[in-house]
């Protein structure tokens, strides 16, 4: 086991740092987490009273805030970023600021703080377009674009800072699914089952096309099991984290199972856009026993249940649930 007590979540209030701190106090640490909350604060409500939790509303590109939030913290989980190619896609410029200029700054002000411990959320976008039927960690990246362009850039970055008393950890996450209190409906899983609930009708463009996707409790889990394992265990390592690869008219299957056949219509419409990305996660069950426990089937399942328990309000119209909209919204510049 580890002796790391404390930990800086960055992005702590998105949809990955929304279901991760709560279990991060579950867990025994102290948490603080650095956030812009466009979403809102209320996505922490259920632990805002909890005395070892901290929230600080701050910009990452602002280095004294970030300079504030990692002194006294002895771990970084590093979420924040403008996620996924839409969102870069609005604005490169500001894509850019947060997702790259604003990473050697925020690492070196970590371990200057005294972080033992930095684990990264890269992505695994960063392989591009691999013919492999599984795409390990090995191969050699080509991204395809800005955002997995940066992201392979800042993994770059992290492993020059690599050092004994500076542990570095880098996940490549499949594409996050389920619910969670800061919910997003602009992921393939959560569309689908948002449509399918909402609308009784799914659109599959294409269909052939391969995505992998990790239920968000797993992904959650492992950060957790990264800052509580030997810094010996996990010290330079970079991995895949996946649940299966599933084309995307699988998924849609998979989603009207849950939902009810007789409820839900599957249309199938063409796209020039037929890329396929598939990832290995064997290295990551090798190394330290990680292997998801969820499902698509379960993900799609705990959506189901929080549409019936009306704990989504205006699914398709509040833009609280869309990156690009609520960016739009809010001018975030």
């Amino acid at each position: 086991m580890s002796n790391l007590t404390s930990v800086l979540v960055t992005g702590g209030g998105g949809y990955v740092g929304s279901a991760l701190t709560p279990k991060l106090l579950d867990a025994g640490f102290h948490v603080r987490v650095l956030d812009l909350f466009l979403y809102g604060r209320d996505v922490l409500d259920a632990v805002r009273d909890h005395p070892h939790l901290e929230l600080v509303t701050g910009d990452l590109r602002d280095r004294d805030a970030v300079a504030s939030a990692v002194r006294g913290c002895d771990a970084v989980i590093h979420l924040a970023c403008i996620s996924n190619d839409p969102s870069f896609e609005l604005d490169p410029d500001l894509g850019k600021s947060i997702n790259f200029d604003s990473f050697r700054p925020l690492v070196e002000q970590s371990r200057a703080a005294g972080v033992r411990r930095f684990i990264y959320a890269s992505s695994s976008s960063v392989y591009g377009v691999k013919q492999e039927e599984q795409v390990t960690e090995d191969l050699p990246l080509e991204p395809l674009t800005d955002y997995s362009r940066f992201k392979a850039l800042c993994e770059e970055i992290l492993r020059e800072y690599e050092s004994p008393d500076f542990t570095t950890v880098t996940l490549r996450p499949a594409t996050v699914c389920g619910y969670a209190p800061r919910l997003r409906l602009d992921l393939t899983v959560n569309i689908l089952t948002n449509h399918a609930v909402n609308k009784g009708k799914i659109t599959v463009f294409g269909g052939s096309q391969y995505r992998p996707n990790i239920h968000i409790d797993d992904i959650t889990d492992l950060y957790v099991q990264l800052l509580q394992l030997p810094a010996s265990d996990v010290t330079g390592r970079v991995w895949n984290a996946g649940w299966d690869n599933m084309s995307v008219a699988e998924i849609a299957r998979q989603v009207q199972q849950v939902v009810g056949a007789e409820q839900v219509d599957i249309s199938t419409e063409p796209t020039d856009d037929l890329r396929s990305y598939r990832i290995s996660s064997a290295q990551i069950l090798g190394d330290i026993g990680f292997a998801p426990q969820h499902s698509i089937h379960s993900a799609a399942s705990d959506l189901h249940a929080a549409f019936q328990q009306n704990l989504i309000a205006a699914p398709l119209d509040d833009d609280r649930y869309y990156n690009v909209r609520r960016m739009q919204s809010v001018g975030l510049r």
